[in-house]
């Protein structure tokens, strides 16, 4: 099966953003890795000022996803700019578990479409988190899954 995986990158608040979302999700991290830790590389000279930042983090949120991470440094070229140009879609079977993500991850963040029941059957939301991260979480509602059911089968 294949997954994907996304990958963020911060300025300097990577351990903190996933903290936040391990307190969301729950879990445990696999690997938390500093800039400090890696082998010294005269090419590649890390900053006093950057070895505490997180050089890698892997989080899994299930047994099909992991959310990995990292801190930009300049040792490694340019800096990192929030929420450039993607969002995180989240898929849940339950409205009571994207109702629960959806406010907790959306808590200190900016809200750019409410969650709520949409004109193609699901309940649906987009936000960007208080670390500038885009999210859009997705219920497909029954209705939703029936109609599509039905025309699966007619289609064969």
């Amino acid at each position: 099966m294949t997954t994907i995986n996304p990958y963020l990158t911060f300025n300097g608040t990577c351990e903190a953003a996933f903290n936040f979302y391990k307190s969301v999700f729950g879990g445990d991290f696999t690997f938390v890795g500093k800039f400090k830790d890696m082998p010294p590389n005269p090419d590649y000279p890390v900053s006093e000022a950057d070895h505490e930042k997180i050089m890698h983090i892997s989080f899994p949120i299930s047994k099909e996803t992991i959310l990995m991470g990292s801190d930009s440094s300049e040792a490694f070229g340019k800096a990192s700019v929030e929420g450039n140009n993607f969002s995180i879609s989240i898929n849940s079977d339950s409205v009571e578990e994207i109702t629960r993500i959806y406010n907790a991850l959306s808590e200190g963040g900016h809200i750019k479409m409410p969650l709520a029941k949409t004109f193609w059957e699901s309940y649906f939301g987009m936000f960007i988190d208080k670390f500038g991260m885009h999210w859009m979480v997705n219920y497909e509602l029954e209705s939703h899954k029936d109609y599509e059911n039905k025309h699966r089968k007619d289609d064969k």
